[in-house]
């Protein structure tokens, strides 16, 4: 894939890198941008952090999502040294169960009605 071409424009590439990053990342309006350079000395109106946006967002979005790894079809070992596919083998509704109907109780309820505690 070819580099992003930044040429014809007025900033360098850090900077329109990182007005779309803040956008982005931040989910913050064109205005709010326009702020947060303005504080740094930065005279960019909100229309061209929206052109630039416009512009290189798809591309950048492109070369993330090839960058991001595979998912591969190996076991992920849980916490006990057991395999899984992802998923726990416990039902939604013993999640939500009030603790007196679960089997077993949390070690949080060892010393619930205690009198004994300091």
């Amino acid at each position: 894939m070819a580099p992003l071409c930044y040429r014809r424009h007025r900033f360098p590439p850090e900077i329109i890198q990182h007005t779309i990053w803040l956008y982005l990342r931040f989910t913050l309006s064109y205005r709010d941008v326009e702020e947060l350079l303005a504080e740094r000395g930065l005279d960019i109106s909100y229309e061209t952090v929206r052109r630039w946006v416009l512009k290189f967002d798809p591309a950048i979005a492109r070369r993330l999502r090839q960058r991001r790894p595979r998912p591969s079809g190996s076991l992920a070992f849980g916490r006990d040294g057991g395999t899984h596919r992802g998923r726990a083998n416990v039902s939604v509704a013993t999640l939500f169960d009030p603790p007196e109907k679960r089997s077993k109780p949390g070690p949080f309820h060892a010393y619930a009605g205690s009198s004994r505690r300091d």
